[in-house]
């Protein structure tokens, strides 16, 4: 099963990073396949740590493919981490061991500690659709320009039938990164 999560790392000098992901839920294992190069894999593999949060506010994973990673946190309890305050729940891992790829490298991880913070009372259309615009503004360099359209008019739909304030913003901020980088490949 794949959960989409923002997973929270440090690097050795204790900054955080904040990056949204799709991660493996296997049992107790947790494994998180972050392409390379990227902050998220350097900082896993120096610290050995990571904070996986669930969080319903679709703004952070919006907000954190368009530049804005300024979001709140909050100390984690087991290891040196922090965890998102936006968090539904999160789950603080342990990197047991690796598999690596030139693309994307497998880090296998086992939970330290578990905690929720609030219920999770599902995903309107409208942050589904947030979410999955997401997903193909970081694919953009990989999809073609008229399947990333098709799609965004298709989960349109569902959005202009759901969306409150939050999920707006997301979707303005994703949609004009998506424009942007579509300009950008054709120049």
């Amino acid at each position: 099963m794949i959960q989409e999560t923002i997973v929270t790392t440090q690097d050795a000098e204790g900054n955080t990073h904040i990056a949204p992901m799709g991660i493996h839920v296997a049992g107790d294992e947790y494994i998180i396949l972050p392409f390379k190069p990227s902050i998220t894999l350097d900082n896993i593999l120096a610290t050995k740590t990571a904070v996986i949060n669930y969080t319903d506010d679709v703004r952070v994973f919006a907000g954190c493919l368009t530049g804005r990673r300024d979001w709140p946190l909050e100390r984690a309890e087991k290891i040196d981490a922090y965890a998102l305050s936006a968090s539904l729940a999160h789950c603080e891992v342990k990197l047991t061991h690796t598999e690596d790829d030139p693309v994307r490298p497998q880090l296998f991880c086992t939970a330290v500690h578990q905690v929720n913070h609030a219920p999770f009372k599902g995903y309107n259309r409208a942050q589904f659709s947030v979410l999955e615009a997401a997903i193909l503004l970081s694919r953009v360099t990989r999809l073609s320009a008229a399947k990333i359209n098709t799609e965004l008019e298709y989960l349109h739909i569902g959005f202009n039938k759901t969306a409150g304030p939050n999920e707006r913003e997301a979707w303005e901020w994703i949609t004009r990164a998506i424009e942007q980088k579509l300009r950008e490949s054709v120049n």
